[in-house]
């Protein structure tokens, strides 16, 4: 993603700030990165961003706690399998609420240290 603006720049610095293991909505995410109100610019900067193999774009789910993709799709199942690669529970198609327990505070840690 070359030329990457600087509210790209922070949506990714927060979505690679998701611990393992859990999610965030991509309402968190934007407001996360000083962008309240910007979920559809989350879902634009990952979907331009998705070939990048080291971003854990798949830990990023709707503030239902559910998945983004149509559930009969490929993507819904690869971002099944690689979130349940991390330990996540996924009951009929809702992520387990154990798993979006970030707290401002873990978050503040993960992303400024």
């Amino acid at each position: 993603m070359p030329n990457l603006s600087a509210s790209a720049l922070a949506i990714l610095d927060v979505v690679r700030a998701i611990p393992r293991g859990q999610v965030a909505s991509y309402g968190k995410v934007a407001a996360r990165a000083d962008l309240p109100g910007r979920a559809r610019l989350v879902a634009w900067v990952l979907k331009q961003a998705d070939a990048d193999a080291a971003l854990p774009w798949f830990r990023v789910v709707r503030a239902d706690r559910r998945i983004a993709f149509a559930p009969d799709s490929a993507d819904y199942a690869r971002q099944c399998r690689c979130l349940q690669a991390e330990g996540v529970v996924i009951i009929d198609g809702r992520i387990a609420a154990v798993h979006c327990a970030w707290t401002k505070q873990d978050l503040d840690r993960a992303v400024w240290g």
